[in-house]
């Protein structure tokens, strides 16, 4: 029952940032469904391996493949797709944490928590440049395909 409460939830909450950053009414439920995918792979990655770095990558990486698909088959560009579903991804309550732990002067805590955040705003990041590379390579051979078969 969880799965479906935090489906729907994610998926609201993509359509509201997607809302705020003035995406096409057409458009907002691609918007929360890019949103939703991303989240549900995270949470469920998450569960599975403990590891909420290895599941933002995850969830990252399947925000951008499914940006770039949105956005090829509406022609439209692809952060009107990723931005409202990676929001979900951004790890804003490790930040808070950290720099609550620092007007606190607890260093230590203060270190833990922003490097968790550090590592997992890395792996958003390279969970996005994953994508967008596999995306490169599988467009850049379907047109060598579609250029041989043109001149067979």
């Amino acid at each position: 029952m969880t799965w479906i409460i935090q489906a729907f939830l994610s998926l609201i909450i993509a359509i509201s940032f997607a809302i705020i950053f003035n995406a096409p009414r057409k458009k907002l439920l691609a918007c929360g469904v890019v949103g939703m995918s991303g989240w549900m792979i995270y949470s469920g990655y998450a569960m599975l391996t403990g590891d909420s770095v290895q599941a933002s990558f995850a969830g990252a990486f399947v925000v951008a493949l499914a940006a770039h698909i949105l956005s090829k088959r509406f022609r439209m560009p692809m952060i009107l797709f990723s931005v409202p579903g990676i929001i979900l991804l951004v790890p804003g309550g490790l930040a808070y944490n950290a720099m609550r732990n620092v007007v606190e002067n607890d260093y230590l805590t203060a270190i833990s928590f922003a490097s968790r955040a550090f590592m997992t705003s890395g792996a958003i990041a390279m969970g996005l440049v994953f994508a967008e590379v596999l995306m490169q390579l599988i467009f850049k051979y379907l047109r060598k395909k579609e250029t041989t078969s043109h001149n067979a």
